[in-house]
Parts: C-alpha cells; sequence; structure tokens
C-alpha cells in the first residue's frame, strides 16, 4: 500500500491540455510542473528575505561608510520599492500554498513575478546612483540577467514565453535609467545610450532561453517515456515501496483512469529471487483482475509491459474514499450501514472465491465507498495484489522467505500467520476484522508490534464489540461477526454467500439510498478523491 491513501481530483482541462490534444506542443506531466511550483514557492520566500536584507544593509553600509549623512537613517524611495518587492513575494507565496492552482496557470504567473522583480531590481539600481551631468557608454551588468537565467533553469515554460518575459524583464534597466533622469537624479543621454549599456542582460537571455528549451525538452520526453499502452500519464497520485501510481487519461476516450506501475529500478536493489517473486506478484494482480466482474470489484481496464520492462495495470478511478479513512474522519459507523457495506465486500469475495481466487489482504484501505452513477455508499474491493489461486495448491513459503509476508497483521487470520494453506474463509476472517473496526473504530487487537499482534490473532479471544462500540450492536450482528473471527476456519461462515446470508438476517432498518445520499452531500466538501488502486508495500 502507499504511505498515503492516493488522492485525486476531477481532470481539469486547460488550454494547455487542449493544444497537446490537437497536436500542439506537448505539456509538461503536471507532477513535474507542481515540483516547479514548490520551487517557485522557495524562490517567492527567498527573495522576500534578499529584498529585506538588501535595503536594511545598506542602510548599515552608508552608516560604517559616511556616519555623517542623515540619510542612512531615512526611509527612501528605493526602500518603498523593496517593501513592495517583499509583499509581491509574499503574497505569491500565500496565493500558492493556500489553494489548488493550476500547474500551468502557476507557470504562466512566474513569469509575471519576474517581470515584476525586474522592475524593481532595475529602478533600485538606477535610482541610487549618483547625480552627474552626463555618464559614459560602458557595459554593465545588473541582477536582472542572472535573474532570468534562475528562472529559465527552475520554472519550466515554453521557450518563446520566456523569451517574452525575459526581454521585458532585460528591458527594465534602460527603463528604470529613463525614469531616474525624468526624475532628475542625473543625465545620460538618449535610450539607445542606454540599451547599449545593459546589452550584458540581453545576451544573458539567449542563453536563458536555449537552458529553457533544454528544460522542456527534458520534461516532454519524461512525459512521452510515461506513454502506457493507449493511456498517456498524469500527476503522480502517490508512491509506495514497490511502485508508483498516477492519474491517467485515454488518448481516444478521454476517461480518467489510475495506473499503477513497478519500474524495474524499483527492483534494482532486491536479489534476483525477491525481485522475480514481485513481477511474479504483480502479473498475477493483472490476471486476477481481469476476471473478475463483480461491480464491487474495482475495474482493470488493461495491463502490459512497456518497452523498459516497466509493468503497468490500467484501474478506474474512483470517486470517494476508503473505509479506514472513512472512520478516522467520520468515527465508528452505525450498525445498518455496516451491514450495507459487509454484503457488498461480500459479492465481490463471493465472485473471487467461486474462481478459485483468494484475496489474502482484506483490510479497511482496500476497500472503497464512494459513488457509483447515483448510487451512494457504492463500495469496491481494491487491489487484489496479494490474490492466490487455489488451483496451485502451493503457500508459497518463499513468499515469507524473501520478506514479503502477504495480509496486514491487524487483519491476518490465524492460518496464514501459520504459513498454513488458506482458502476464502482467510478473507472471512479479515472481513470480520473490517467489520469490528467499523463498529468499534479499533481494530480487534492492540498490540505494539505486528508479532505481538500476530501472536494474539492465534491465542487470545476478541471483546465482543459491543462491549467497545460507543453506537449500538445489534445481538446478531455481533454473533456474525464473532463468527467470522473464529480461530478455527470450519467454526467460521464457510462463504461470503453464507456470511451475506447472516447479514441479511439482522433485525435492522435497511440503510437506504436516502440515507447514504444525504450523508455524502453533507460531508462531501471535506472528502477527497480516492484512485482506484495503490501499489504494495
Amino acid at each position: 500500500m502507499l504511505e498515503r491513501r492516493l488522492i485525486a481530483r476531477p481532470p481539469r482541462h486547460t488550454p494547455a491540455d487542449l493544444a497537446s490534444t490537437l497536436g500542439g506542443p506537448p505539456r509538461l506531466p503536471d507532477d513535474l510542473l507542481r515540483q516547479a511550483s514548490r520551487r517557485l514557492e522557495i524562490m517567492a520566500l527567498i527573495a522576500a528575505v534578499l529584498w529585506v536584507l538588501g535595503p536594511v544593509f545598506g542602510h548599515l553600509a552608508l552608516h560604517v561608510t559616511r556616519p555623517e549623512d542623515p540619510a542612512w537613517a531615512q526611509f527612501r524611495t528605493i526602500d518603498a520599492i523593496a517593501a513592495a518587492s517583499v509583499v509581491v513575494s509574499l503574497s505569491l507565496l500565500v496565493y500558492l500554498r493556500t489553494g489548488d492552482r493550476d500547474p500551468a496557470f502557476v507557470m504562466d504567473l512566474a513569469l509575471l513575478y519576474l517581470v515584476a522583480n525586474a522592475f524593481a531590481l532595475g529602478v533600485l539600481t538606477h535610482w541610487g546612483l549618483p547625480s552627474v551631468e552626463s555618464m559614459d557608454v560602458a557595459p554593465m551588468i545588473t541582477w536582472i540577467g542572472p535573474v532570468v537565467l534562475i528562472f529559465a533553469a527552475i520554472v519550466p515554460t515554453a521557450p518563446r514565453k520566456l523569451l517574452a518575459a525575459g526581454f521585458l524583464a532585460a528591458s527594465m534597466d534602460p527603463i528604470g535609467m529613463e525614469l531616474a533622469q525624468a526624475a532628475g537624479r542625473y543625465s545620460f543621454g538618449s535610450l539607445s545610450d542606454a540599451l547599449a549599456m545593459h546589452y550584458p542582460s540581453y545576451l544573458l537571455l539567449g542563453v536563458a532561453v536555449v537552458i529553457s528549451r533544454v528544460v522542456n525538452r527534458l520534461g516532454q520526453q519524461v512525459g512521452r517515456e510515461r506513454e502506457m499502452g493507449s493511456y498517456r500519464l498524469g500527476e503522480l497520485l502517490g508512491r509506495g515501496g514497490m511502485g508508483e501510481v498516477y492519474r491517467a487519461t485515454h488518448r481516444m476516450l478521454a476517461r480518467p483512469a489510475a495506473i499503477k506501475l513497478i519500474r524495474p529500478e524499483a527492483l534494482a536493489g532486491a536479489d534476483g529471487a525477491m525481485a522475480q517473486l514481485a513481477v511474479t506478484r504483480f502479473r498475477r494482480e493483472a490476471e486476477a483482475a481481469a476476471k473478475l466482474r463483480s461491480p464491487h470489484t474495482v475495474e482493470l481496464y488493461d495491463f502490459g509491459v512497456t518497452e523498459d520492462r516497466t509493468l503497468y495495470l490500467v484501474m478506474e478511478l474512483l470517486e470517494g474514499m476508503d473505509l479506514e479513512s472513512l472512520v478516522r474522519q467520520a468515527g465508528p459507523l452505525p450498525a445498518a450501514r455496516v451491514i450495507h457495506i459487509l454484503r457488498q465486500v461480500c459479492a465481490s469475495l463471493e465472485e473471487a472465491h467461486a474462481g478459485g481466487l483468494v484475496h489474502r489482504d482484506i483490510k479497511p484501505a482496500n476497500i472503497h465507498l464512494g459513488r457509483l452513477g447515483l448510487q451512494h455508499d457504492f463500495v469496491k474491493v481494491l487491489d487484489f495484489g496479494l490474490v492466490k489461486s487455489l488451483a496451485d495448491g502451493s503457500t508459497e513459503h518463499s513468499a515469507t522467505a524473501a520478506g514479503l509476508t502477504p495480509g496486514t497483521p491487524a487483519y491476518m487470520a490465524p492460518e496464514m500467520a501459520l504459513g498454513d494453506a488458506v482458502d476464502g474463509r482467510a478473507d472471512i476472517y479479515a472481513l470480520g476484522c473490517v467489520a469490528y473496526y467499523l463498529l468499534t473504530g479499533q481494530v480487534v487487537f492492540e498490540a505494539e508490534s505486528g508479532l505481538q499482534m500476530v501472536a494474539k490473532h492465534l491465542r487470545a479471544e476478541p471483546i465482543p464489540p459491543s462491549q467497545r462500540a460507543a453506537v449500538e450492536v445489534p445481538a446478531a450482528l455481533e454473533h456474525a461477526v464473532l463468527a467470522c473471527l473464529a480461530k478455527q476456519p470450519d467454526a467460521r461462515p464457510q462463504s461470503a454467500l453464507e456470511l451475506d446470508r447472516l447479514l441479511a438476517e439482522v433485525a435492522i432498518e435497511p440503510w437506504n439510498q436516502e440515507e447514504a445520499t444525504r450523508w455524502w452531500t453533507t460531508h462531501r466538501p471535506s472528502m477527497p478523491l480516492a484512485s482506484g488502486s495503490a501499489p504494495e508495500r
């Protein structure tokens, strides 16, 4: 699983997206643009600090070199310019940090910020020059040229845009001289003389355009290498120990999806046996998921291998959240809603078990709850990456030896912990643990380590959920949950269908769509959108 649950948003089509679709210049991947946006935040913060320190040290230097001059303690025009620049820099920083901004728009905003800083530098540089009747025309290098180079390297934008913004920025030195002359600070001659003095800034602009072109080509190359089959990768949604998940869009259908992949470098540090086992498990996820048709199992659109031997799965992108996040945010759920959720999970597992597949990692983080069409509280079982075919008859002791023990300790059936052969009843045990968590907001057994928790699953008897729950737990529901938690598989419900029947017999007013819709309407503003699948740890 990911170290954090994957968060996604509805795809947002910008002019850059449309240009790429129609054959225009390809847009850089969103995650690269978002990284550049974070770098812009750092640049804005550093700029604000420098705009404060520059005038302060200028006043101190004037006081040290000319203590008799009272100007060192006076607030001058250049100080006002620096103060305005501090406000602009901090405003940009706050704007970027207080909302989800379109990364392409942020890159354009960065160019405006470049021009604004160049204007301040141009005026600041020439306003403070001594007053003279005439000035010799000689080449002059100011801060503007280096700043343009920094922006070209850090802010990936189209070279033509950088050329336009950079030309305006480089022209701020002559403009600053014109303003200083208009204010009577000094006389230097014609505008052509000012341009001649600052030609080094225009030369540096040419270098900046070359840098911008290189940066853009590298980003576009990354985008091309991320194309998986008929899908094009977008922003990075999350990263786990064995792989990554990206937002993706079908080139022709414009259908949003989540692509899970394992890159070769993720396995480079492992020995050959472990790497091969990881690849085998990844392929097995695709093959197993492709056989499942239940509406309550996350849908697999496509899978394959790229030219660089990256394995990928294209899954549906789901709206809603996983059960672990739901309980953390909303607390324990009412019994009727728990039953509504569990019965849908049973429908997914019944199909998988009938096809000879065991999930082996049923837990709240692998059960998604959200909306499908007009239906709310619709369940999707995620991540069949740990499924095991019953037909091969193996228990995969090699997986344990390689450090890839499947399952999660808080939801692991005793027979799995012992390394015994498992069947669908191991998923029934895990689903009982999930039910316990939904009703109480707590796992069945608390422990300081995974090994201690596994030991409790092997020996300890669970406290009835009614004694730990803040909500009312019907006796029949508690009986079903405790039956699922039996140590011996033979003492549990023998199939997902049998568990579904037990749940259907609980005498309680069913959770209906009206209640589900009301709940999501009330809580939706704070609910994220979760992708359909996540890489394994």
